[in-house]
């Protein structure tokens, strides 16, 4: 679990720049990205409103911005994996390997400033809450509020806000979507894009239960562990789930996936292998992860939701859940269905329009600057 911060006037103040110092970023190593950069901390809040203090990094692109009040996009990373200071989307943006560097150029290149959280527990203290939406939503909104407060980023307090993600980013996107209503009302969003986002963990237990996927229910048990360390979800694992456990919370993304998939396509993976009770059979886990649970709060921004047909780590009907609920709470939204992509081709199938269907909210809800007038 994330360490809550003692100083008492940070409970009141989510999203209170703490630190910020210059920094590097790089598309690929030696290849920077076209962008100032500065590291930051910051609080924000765990899933019981205590504060914490998360990190991350803020990019302006160095091209002036003449149309109106520079956009800032609160870009919500996916799987990183849990290896803390490793698996932080800041410290793979300084060494140019994170994976997502390139939606995010994508972003820059169309003059717009970026928010990245590292999430909680990621290049900051405890373990990170993995896929737990409302432990993920507050420090997206957070690193926005702290990026604005960022005098040498030159960003408007008035500016245009929209929030994206995929995967874990979209699940943390569609979080920060719902939640910004009442936990961040001034910071007044214009759209947002939500691409695959495991909306539904018990259907997500459901659905990897026994088969290639299934590790990532390993990362999920760990992620509840880091939101929720009171339900000691730990103790219910078996010796063989602990060891894998143990190798999985230490791995980035990369590594985790070729472990986790090479354990899969050998060994048998039913739940039963690796925990003394399933953890959709221990009711105060599945309290919880129904908690957590994406499409019962309706965001008040226009969004696109999104995910391909194919998809073998979400399934396609999660999202396509996801469209009705919202649709169904009066949400403006709009569903993109990609056919034959699954989750790493529906990745970039997904970014172009999530982009093209925010630049179209920003230009719709464009200031007029002194610049432009």
């Amino acid at each position: 679990m994330t360490a809550p911060i003692s100083l008492p006037d940070y409970a009141a103040a989510p999203g209170k720049l703490l630190e910020a110092r210059p920094t590097r970023a790089y598309l690929l190593p030696g290849l920077r990205l076209p962008a100032r950069a500065w590291y930051i901390r910051y609080t924000s809040t765990d899933v019981h409103g205590k504060p914490i203090e998360v990190t991350g990094t803020v990019l302006v692109p160095r091209t002036p911005y003449t149309d109106g009040p520079r956009p800032l996009l609160g870009y919500a990373v996916g799987t990183q994996g849990l290896a803390d200071m490793a698996a932080s989307a800041s410290w793979q943006l300084r060494l140019g390997i994170e994976y997502e560097g390139l939606f995010i150029q994508q972003a820059l290149r169309r003059g717009w400033a970026v928010a990245i959280t590292d999430y909680p527990g990621l290049g900051n203290n405890g373990t990170h809450p993995y896929v737990m939406g409302r432990a993920l939503g507050p420090a997206v909104l957070d690193s926005m509020r702290a990026a604005r407060q960022l005098a040498a980023a030159g960003l408007d307090s008035d500016g245009p806000l929209a929030i994206c993600g995929y995967s874990e980013g979209g699940c943390a996107a569609g979080w920060a979507l719902q939640l910004q209503p009442s936990y961040a009302p001034e910071l007044t969003l214009v759209g947002g894009a939500v691409g695959s986002p495991p909306a539904d963990l018990e259907g997500m237990f459901e659905a990897h239960d026994g088969k290639l996927f299934a590790f990532l229910l390993i990362w999920a048990v760990l992620g509840i562990d880091g939101a929720y360390p009171e339900l000691d979800v730990l103790s219910n694992l078996k010796p063989t789930g602990r060891l894998l456990a143990a190798v999985l919370r230490r791995a980035h993304v990369v590594p985790g996936f070729a472990l986790g998939m090479g354990y899969g396509a050998l060994l048998p993976t039913q739940s039963n292998r690796f925990v003394h009770r399933h953890p959709l059979e221990i009711p105060e886990v599945l309290a919880r992860l129904r908690e957590n649970r994406l499409g019962a709060i309706a965001p008040a921004a226009p969004i696109l939701v999104g995910a391909g047909t194919r998809e073998q780590i979400v399934p396609f009907s999660q999202t396509s859940q996801l469209f009705e609920d919202w649709r169904g709470l009066g949400v403006d939204i709009t569903m993109h269905t990609m056919p034959g992509l699954e989750h790493l081709t529906g990745a970039f199938g997904f970014a172009p329009r999530a982009f093209g269907f925010l630049a179209s909210r920003f230009a719709e809800n464009r200031i007029a600057s002194p610049l432009s007038a």
